[in-house]
């Protein structure tokens, strides 16, 4: 069932709902609420806007991520006892499977990759870990027979993304905004958008290309943007500084844009679609066991969402793997803040007093 779907079911108003709702939805699931699943809808909504309140006005690391995370924390692999070897700019072909003796299942044997120069490679395998997102999911089992003669990895073909597009704006001159990230939409039908202050959340201390810059620096990103990625990169960034305009005033009008950064990424965000949970990857697969899913797309019962489930299913997959307890290392939840507490026991206790049908907060605990 569709999230507007729900909410009528359960009396939302139409007001409450294009007010509040689908913009909640836009920006936190990438989609129109119309195209949205209602229990992804509510496990988002649960996650970021109930469970995490304190934690809703983010910071940004102070810095590139590559330059600050990702290449130490590869450095230090490659350096270890078991060293990891990288293989960049190799795209997967396909795999190579035999069966698995004494059973009916089959496991992957080989990966066989090319690289950007053409030269196609085999890598032994006794595991596989499929992080990627729903488009990549899909394309590989498109593309791999030897995937695609399982059921359980022809389903993945259902699976599909949502674009997204990233502009960053330099301007000449410091101009004031509400939060470090602000949510917003109205401008394109079916479009969400939030808008970022890279100065706060970098806390003031912005080590990039932004610390040259006399002024404001600021990131418009657009969801569901498909019809916008047809855009060239000089229209695009016209229209994120006229949106820029029309929300902040006077002050970015006249503030000009002396350099802007455009990134595309087609069906680079998973799509929640109404049905689309029975399509979805389990931690291990049943049909070749020596394949494992990890990623916000993986079914969980942690109660995670986004990069937050990515890097709970990449453990409970690691777990699996080493054949330990699936939830060995992992943090639940913190438990619900006392007044979403409170409120959900005043809800209960109103419904047991007064009677009545289902209500929406029944479906977000």
């Amino acid at each position: 069932v569709s999230f507007p779907d729900l909410c009528v079911k359960l009396g939302v108003s139409r007001k409450c709902y294009e007010e509040a709702f689908e913009p909640m939805i836009l920006t936190g699931l990438f989609a129109p609420g119309a195209e949205c699943s209602a229990a992804a809808a509510l496990g988002m909504a649960y996650f970021f806007v109930l469970k995490s309140q304190n934690s809703f006005d983010v910071r940004w690391c102070r810095g590139n991520v590559g330059d600050m995370i990702f290449e130490p924390w590869v450095n230090v692999m490659k350096q270890q006892d078991n060293p990891v070897t990288f293989i960049p700019s190799t795209r997967v072909e396909g795999f190579d499977v035999d069966h698995v003796s004494g059973t009916n299942k089959e496991k992957i044997t080989n990966i066989r990759c090319r690289n950007e120069d053409g030269v196609e490679t085999a890598l032994e395998a006794d595991d596989v870990v499929f992080a990627v997102g729903a488009a990549a999911l899909n394309a590989m089992v498109r593309n791999s027979p030897s995937l695609a003669k399982h059921k359980e990895f022809r389903r993945y073909t259902n699976l599909r993304g949502t674009s997204v597009l990233a502009t960053r704006l330099y301007l000449d001159r410091t101009i004031p905004t509400p939060y470090s990230a602000n949510a917003c939409w109205g401008f394109d039908r079916g479009v969400g958008m939030t808008f970022f202050d890279i100065g706060k959340l970098h806390a003031g201390s912005v080590t990039d290309t932004a610390s040259n810059n006399p002024g404001s620096v600021i990131e418009v990103d657009y969801y569901h943007a498909n019809t916008l990625l047809t855009m060239n990169d000089d229209d695009i960034v016209s229209k994120a500084k006229q949106d820029l305009d029309t929300m902040l005033g006077s002050a970015c009008v006249e503030a000009s844009v002396v350099d802007a950064a455009v990134v595309k990424l087609p069906q680079a965000v998973n799509w929640y679609f109404p049905g689309s949970y029975v399509d979805m990857p389990d931690s291990q697969s049943k049909a070749i066991p020596n394949a494992y899913f990890v990623g916000d797309l993986v079914r969980s019962r942690h109660g995670s969402w986004s990069q937050e489930k990515a890097y709970v299913t990449g453990i409970e997959a690691a777990n699996l793997i080493l054949d330990r307890e699936k939830n060995e290392g992992i943090i639940p939840l913190a438990p619900d803040e006392p007044h979403v507490a409170a409120g959900r026991t005043a809800v209960s206790l109103a419904k047991r007093v007064l009677g009545g049908g289902a209500s929406l907060v029944d479906f977000m605990w």
